[in-house]
């Protein structure tokens, strides 16, 4: 595993935050973008901010959280923030035929890199316990200890947006994990002095409106895996693979 030179910033606002978009199992994408990143950042220190949607699409979902555990290892003062695919993955681990729309997401391809047997998908039940059986517990430690949003500073990271109908104190999961057009068409403005940093949405190009950064540039389909580079003095920078 390659890792960035860089130390990773102690205190809890860091002069250097680097916010890396949806991954969806692409290990290849990710090794190539964090490679870029320490290249650019020649040893400055930084946080890492990943927000979300490790698995799912992708051919290497198992491969891409082994990474990170990897990295989180090296780098304990990373932020690790859940997606809506991790959460579909841990509702389906949890209640099986009722949440089987995970699989049409893209978790038949989670399933395959941990080797599951998709011979299995007309028996559901078979299929989540074969799937429990072969998450390894530290991979399940990791889903479960993934957080919804991390501030510092005037900036808030969040996998999807922001409720614009309710206070910062009041966002649901569910809004933070899903939310779109709420959030775009109605969260201008409702933030003061904030600007909200997240993915979800994938844009052909990274995205930054001033109130609201995008980084999702649809990596699973593009090849274009894209992370945001912060540092509260100059514009945001993107770097992109």
């Amino acid at each position: 595993m390659t890792q960035p030179l860089q130390k990773t910033a102690p205190d809890d606002d860091p002069a250097l935050i680097v916010a890396i978009g949806d991954i969806h199992g692409r290990l290849d994408l990710m090794k190539d973008l964090l490679e870029k990143i320490d290249k650019k950042l020649k040893g400055a220190s930084a946080r890492y901010v990943f927000l979300g949607d490790y698995v799912d699409r992708g051919p290497d979902s198992k491969a891409v959280i082994d990474y990170l555990l990897t990295f989180k290892a090296h780098y304990p003062e990373t932020v690790f923030l859940k997606g809506n695919h991790e959460e579909a993955m841990l509702d389906f681990l949890a209640v099986g035929e009722e949440a089987d729309g995970w699989l049409y997401w893209g978790g038949e391809q989670t399933l395959e890199s941990y080797g599951v047997d998709l011979g299995l998908i007309s028996n559901l039940t078979a299929l989540q316990e074969a799937f429990a059986d072969a998450l390894p517990p530290e991979h399940f430690e990791f889903l479960m200890d993934l957080r919804l949003r991390y501030e510092t500073g005037q900036y808030i990271f969040v996998h999807a947006g922001l409720n614009p109908d309710e206070t910062l104190d009041d966002q649901q999961a569910k809004d933070m994990l899903w939310i779109r057009d709420a959030f775009f068409d109605g969260g201008e403005g409702k933030f003061p002095d904030r600007i909200v940093v997240h993915g979800h949405t994938p844009v052909k190009r990274p995205e930054n409106k001033g109130w609201r950064i995008n980084v999702d540039t649809g990596a699973v389909w593009s090849s274009k895996l894209t992370a945001v580079l912060i540092d509260g003095k100059q514009k945001p920078k993107f770097i992109s693979t």
